[in-house]
């Protein structure tokens, strides 16, 4: 037998007031603040509208959280919040209760809504409310402070979907009274035409995360004057779509100079991701002397480099307490290693992950970096897979990182030896060289995650600029 529980005085006097509609906007002058998210919740769930539009006008909170409630976009809702705000900046006198200073779409703090529904008890949560009502996302109250709106963009359509849209166009008409703020922009395949018009409408400061996907690196230079203004950025993400687009030797000097001049005003920038980097071959130098602020992650990938533009990379300062390292998928194919030890021997003391899968590294330039690898203690994560080793290479590889006791995930390739003639892994030879191999590395460690063999690689679309998640089967050691 299930038993519910019994619903409390608050919600059955909310459920109360909503049956008369009239009743429930005439007195919400006077209702207790405790009573406003509670009722807030249950005129969203029976979508009486005109209710939530002149509760949005009398919120005794700095915030109004409405996208944990949302979850999903809802345009009509929206509208009648939007007419509520309307409603608000329209008046000269401010309401006595007017409180308002953030309107987060977010689906970020469900917390606001459990623990004054009562799910929670307001007592243990005092100190969380304080602080969701106190981040810097509310601004000091003043005349003239402009709303906030928070929510985070992602195009994955040619054209804007509609709720993006209408708060674009609400935005622009009520510019300077309302700021779009954008902690998140993801452009995955929007036109130009709408990634100018929303990046016009975001206020800049708000911005800590820009991806953009499949954009040439002309167009991507003509969008340099809207990534100046991000002043707060901390992480950058680019992708060249254009993979024949070849500029002149000229052309593309003055390109590099103008994207790179850039980054002499992203003082917060932490995570720096360049895929197809061979737009910056033989220029790399130019964007890492406009880099100010230390990085933590650091990506190149997909695509050739020379090497005197990695000779540039433990030169620079803002590379020296680097915590991520990607080099995959090409980088290091052609070209001589000991810029990569010289980096590995800078920054040994802070490095916790270590990407070099699919570099073309054979046995000898494998032993170039490894000297410097092993003293990298702190390392967490060390994904090798999709290389050329031979099956001594591999043993005195795995020696080296024996050394490293923080390592919980590691990736290697299938030894030389265990491929056919097409490259290809036959599986009856790699089982007793991966069991030879994890004997070679429990002689000096017991290891965490450890895999040997081909990985299949990240679904489509999967974000870069994330937690990166491999989902493949470990081959894991025996408790």
């Amino acid at each position: 037998m299930n038993l519910r529980t019994p619903p409390r005085l608050l919600e059955l006097a909310g459920q109360s007031l909503l049956r008369e509609e009239a009743l429930a906007i005439s007195v919400l002058e006077e209702l207790p603040r405790e009573l406003f998210p509670l009722l807030f919740v249950e005129a969203f769930i029976r979508r009486r509208c005109e209710v939530l539009k002149v509760m949005v006008q009398a919120w005794p909170f700095p915030r109004l959280p409405l996208g944990s409630l949302m979850k999903t976009p809802d345009l009509e809702i929206l509208h009648y919040v939007v007419d509520g705000i309307d409603c608000l900046l329209a008046q000269k006198i401010r309401p006595r209760r007017w409180k308002l200073q953030v309107l987060d779409l977010r689906d970020v703090d469900e917390n606001f809504w459990t623990v004054w529904s009562g799910a929670r008890p307001l007592s243990c949560s005092s100190k969380a409310m304080s602080k969701t009502q106190t981040v810097e996302d509310c601004p000091r109250t003043g005349e003239k402070q402009p709303l906030k709106v928070f929510m985070n963009v992602c195009f994955k359509e040619k054209s804007l979907d509609e709720d993006l849209s209408f708060l674009s166009g609400w935005v622009q008409h009520r510019r300077g009274s309302v700021h779009l703020c954008c902690t998140k922009v993801v452009n995955y395949s929007t036109c130009i035409l709408n990634f100018r018009n929303i990046l016009e409408t975001v206020y800049p400061d708000s911005t800590h995360v820009l991806e953009i996907w499949n954009m040439c690196w002309s167009c991507l230079i003509e969008f340099r004057c809207y990534l100046s203004q991000m002043r707060n950025l901390r992480k950058l993400f680019v992708s060249d779509g254009c993979h024949y687009y070849l500029p002149s030797p000229d052309s593309k000097e003055q390109l590099v100079a103008k994207f790179s001049s850039v980054f002499r005003r992203l003082d917060y920038l932490q995570t720096l991701y360049i895929r197809r980097v061979c737009f910056f071959k033989g220029y790399l130098d130019q964007l890492m002397r406009c880099l100010k602020s230390p990085l933590e992650t650091l990506a190149l990938t997909y695509g050739f480099l020379e090497e005197e533009d990695l000779k540039c990379l433990p030169q620079y300062p803002s590379l020296s307490q680097l915590k991520q390292l990607n080099l995959s998928h090409g980088v290091l194919r052609f070209i001589r290693l000991e810029p990569v030890r010289a980096l590995l021997e800078k920054v040994a003391a802070t490095l916790q992950t270590l990407f070099l899968v699919d570099c073309g590294i054979g046995n000898s330039k494998l032993r170039v970096i490894l000297p410097a690898l092993s003293r990298c203690s702190n390392l967490t994560t060390f994904c090798f897979h999709d290389n050329d080793t031979s099956m001594d290479t591999l043993k005195d590889l795995l020696r080296h990182t024996g050394r490293l006791s923080k390592l919980s995930l590691e990736t290697y390739p299938a030894p030389r030896e265990s491929l056919d003639n097409r490259g290809r892994v036959v599986w009856e030879l790699l089982t007793p060289l991966q069991a030879e191999l994890m004997r070679t590395l429990r002689e000096v460690r017991q290891p965490n995650r450890i895999f040997f063999g081909p990985i299949s690689r990240p679904c489509c679309g999967t974000s870069p600029t994330e937690q990166l998640e491999l989902s493949f089967c470990f081959w894991r050691s025996p408790a």
